[in-house]
């Protein structure tokens, strides 16, 4: 089963996510999850984020196994190269910083085949990303191409997915 979940930013999608990862998958050092985490510490504040991150696995899991429970995989650009060696189960955070490494690192001449393998590849996968159509146009174009790669990533993962919530407020809401 493929899932997206969806919303704004800081609606608690990484924490739905991990809440049915182990609510449904039933995570556990016997039956671990990948954790594919596309974010790079490239400053204090990303530092801090990641590090938060990884503290809320560790807590949200402890009734079963705790971190122990994921396998963190750390990949900015290459989600179609990993998805294929994650296993059945995986769970994918987050869509635009993996949008915004390809953007970083120069390869929006890839973009579109790292998505089709990556969703060709998965299996049963959690995806989570930001909605970008609820807010204004950009003024300026490197920020407008990027919601455009967003926007074109979500659309392709919600198509392929059994199930897509949408987060607000930390409260999920049944889409498809």
């Amino acid at each position: 089963m493929i899932i997206l979940i969806t919303g704004g930013i800081k609606s608690g999608k990484s924490r739905r996510a991990l809440d049915i990862a182990i609510q449904e998958w039933r995570v556990s050092p016997a039956a671990p999850v990948s954790f594919i985490a596309t974010a790079e510490a490239l400053d204090g504040e990303m530092k801090l984020r990641i590090k938060k991150h990884q503290e809320e696995r560790a807590v949200i899991g402890g009734v079963n196994g705790g971190a122990q429970g994921f396998i963190t995989i750390e990949e900015p650009l290459e989600l179609d190269r990993v998805i294929s060696g994650a296993g059945q189960r995986a769970v994918v955070d987050c869509l635009p910083m993996w949008v915004n490494n390809i953007m970083y690192y120069k390869r929006e001449d890839d973009f579109s085949r790292i998505l089709d393998f990556f969703i060709g590849g998965m299996k049963d996968c959690i995806v989570v990303t930001n909605e970008t159509g609820l807010g204004n146009v950009p003024f300026d174009e490197t920020t407008r191409r990027y919601n455009l790669l967003l926007a074109e990533a979500n659309r392709k993962i919600a198509f392929a997915a059994d199930r897509v919530e949408f987060m607000i407020s930390g409260i999920p809401m049944r889409v498809k």
